[in-house]
C-alpha cells in the first residue's frame, strides 16, 4: 500500500481545499490503556458526507489505506494502524449536526459524542438509551462501528437494536443513503446491519437514523447484596417478573473490584460498611403512577434468602453515587493493572458455572486475582485476571497469553463469546480465527474483499490477515 506522503497529501488540498489536515497528534495514535500504539498519519476531518467521499475515493485509487476515527475510546485497538505504511486517519469530529428529529427518530451525524446524541434527545423530552462509561468523548459514529453495549442492553438492546438506518460511504466513496426512519423495511439486503459493528473495514458510517424512547417518569436504583452468581440470577428472574420489561439494568460486582476502589481510587461513595462478596446494582424504570422506591422496596422483601441487605437510592445524588462505584471500576482496574482482560459472554444459565470453572482454571495456572463484573443481566462479563498482592503486571508477561486462552477456553466450552462488546479489533483477530465459525468467517471475507476489493479500510482489524 502507499503511505499517505507529502506527494499525497498535495493531491488531498488539491482536492478538496478547505479540508483540515495535519499530521496527526499522539492522542490520535494510542488507545485508553496506554498498551497499543498506532503509526503516525496524515489526520483528514472532514465536514460533509461528499468530502467524505471525495477522500475515500482518492484513497481507494492510490491505494492508501483508512482508518475511521471515533473518539478513541475502543479498548482493541481497532482505531490505530501499527505497521510502517502511514495512514490517512479519518475523523468525522467536524460531522455534528443534528440533520432532522421528531418524537420517535433522531438523524444525526456521526460526529457527535453520544453525551450530546443523549441531550439533543432529552430536550426533546424522549430517551436515546445507549449509556457507557465513556459517553462524553465516544462519537456515535464509533458506537455504531462497534455496536457498543453499555449498561441498558436489558432494557434496550445493543447500538444496533437502537438504529434505524445508516448512511455510509463505501473504499471506492460509493454513498449508501439509508436514512429512512422506518422500523419495517423488507427490500433486500440490510446494508445497515451489514456497516454496524464492522469497525470500519467495510466503510465509514457518516450518518444514522436513531430510535428515540418515552422517558420513564420514575427510576429508581439500588444496590442488593447476594450471596451468590446463582442467587443474582434468580433476584434477575424475580424483578423482571414484578416489572414486566422495566428493569433497564442489572449489574453484578464482586469483592475484588470494591477493594481495587479502596486500595487506589478513584475516591467512590462505599454502600455498605463492609464489602460484599457480590452484590448487584439494578435500576428500573417505571411510568407514571408507580413508585420506583416502593417497586424496589417490594423486591428486597419478596427476595427473601436471596438478599442479604440492600440500599435504595433517596435522591438524584445517590444515584449517582452507586453508577460512580460502578462505573469506576474500570480505573480502578487501570491503575492496578491487569494480566489479561476479557469481555466475554456466555449464555446467562451457565454464567454461575462460568465463573467457578473459570476461577479452578486460572487458579492452577497461578497466583492471580480475579476482578468479575459486569452486565450480568444479558451474559456479559469483564472477567480481568491481576497479579496477586505485592506483584505487579510485569511479574506476569510470561503468563500474559496463557492466562487469556485459559478464559477463552472455559468460555469456548460454555457456547460463549469471546467478544461480547468491545469488538475484535486489531487484538482479537486471532482469537476470532481460532474460535470462529470457518462458514461465518468466509462469508466475511468475502463481504470485504467485495466491498474492499484493495484492502484499505482499516487493514489488521476485524479479520485475520485483512
Amino acid at each position: 500500500m502507499r503511505s499517505a506522503d507529502d506527494a499525497f497529501r498535495q493531491e488531498l488540498s488539491d482536492l478538496l481545499p478547505d479540508l483540515a489536515l495535519s499530521e496527526a497528534e499522539p492522542r490520535y495514535l494510542e488507545e485508553p490503556r496506554g498498551r497499543w500504539f498506532g503509526q503516525g498519519g496524515l489526520l483528514a476531518r472532514p465536514e460533509s458526507t461528499e468530502a467524505v467521499s471525495q477522500i475515500l475515493k482518492l484513497c481507494h485509487q492510490e491505494g492508501v489505506p483508512v482508518v475511521p476515527y471515533g473518539g478513541g475510546t475502543g479498548l482493541v485497538s481497532g482505531q490505530i494502524m501499527p505497521g510502517e505504511t502511514r495512514p490517512l486517519i479519518l475523523s468525522l469530529e467536524k460531522m455534528t449536526r443534528i440533520r432532522d428529529a421528531d418524537a420517535h427518530t433522531m438523524i444525526v451525524e456521526a460526529g457527535l459524542t453520544l453525551a450530546q446524541v443523549q441531550d439533543a434527545a432529552e430536550e426533546r423530552g424522549r430517551l436515546f438509551p445507549l449509556s457507557l462509561a465513556s459517553q462524553g468523548t465516544a462519537r456515535i459514529g464509533g458506537c455504531l462501528a462497534t455496536n457498543a453495549g453499555g449498561v441498558n442492553v436489558l432494557r434496550y438492546g445493543n447500538t444496533r437494536e437502537l438504529c434505524l438506518g445508516v448512511e455510509a460511504v463505501l473504499a471506492d466513496g460509493t454513498v449508501v443513503s439509508g436514512l429512512k426512519r422506518l422500523r419495517k423495511d423488507n427490500t433486500g439486503y440490510d446494508i445497515k446491519d451489514l456497516m454496524i459493528g464492522s469497525e470500519g473495514s467495510l466503510g465509514v458510517i457518516t450518518a444514522a437514523s436513531l430510535r428515540l424512547f418515552p422517558r420513564p417518569s420514575e427510576v429508581g436504583t439500588a444496590f442488593f447484596v447476594v450471596p451468590s452468581p446463582e442467587a443474582a440470577l434468580e433476584l434477575l428472574e424475580l424483578a423482571e417478573a414484578r416489572m414486566a420489561g422495566c428493569v433497564s439494568a442489572f449489574e453484578l460486582i464482586g469483592r475484588q473490584g470494591l477493594e481495587f476502589l479502596a486500595q487506589v481510587g478513584p475516591e467512590v461513595h462505599m454502600p455498605f460498611p463492609e464489602a460484599p462478596d457480590w452484590m448487584v446494582l439494578c435500576e428500573i424504570g417505571l411510568p407514571a403512577g408507580m413508585e420506583a422506591e416502593e417497586a424496589l422496596a417490594g423486591l428486597f422483601e419478596a427476595a427473601g434468602d436471596l438478599v442479604s441487605d440492600g440500599v435504595i437510592a433517596q435522591s438524584g445524588q445517590q444515584r449517582m453515587d452507586m453508577w460512580a462505584l460502578r462505573e469506576n471500576i474500570p480505573e480502578a482496574n487501570k491503575r492496578i493493572g491487569s494480566i489479561s482482560s476479557h469481555d466475554v459472554s456466555v449464555p446467562l444459565p451457565s454464567l454461575p458455572a462460568f465463573i467457578k470453572a473459570a476461577g479452578e482454571a486460572l487458579a492452577e495456572l497461578g497466583d492471580v486475582r480475579v476482578n468479575c463484573f459486569g452486565h450480568v443481566g444479558d451474559g456479559n462479563l469483564h472477567y480481568n485476571a491481576f497479579p496477586a498482592a505485592g506483584k505487579t503486571r510485569a511479574d506476569y508477561e510470561s503468563m500474559k497469553t496463557a492466562v487469556k486462552d485459559c478464559v477463552y477456553e472455559v468460555v469456548n466450552r460454555f457456547g460463549g463469546s469471546v467478544s461480547a462488546e468491545h469488538g475484535i479489533g486489531r487484538i482479537k483477530t486471532g482469537d476470532l480465527e481460532r474460535y470462529g465459525d470457518a462458514g461465518k468467517l468466509a462469508v466475511m471475507r468475502a463481504v470485504k474483499a467485495a466491498l474492499d476489493p484493495k484492502g484499505i479500510m482499516n487493514p489488521g482489524a476485524v479479520l485475520p490477515g485483512n
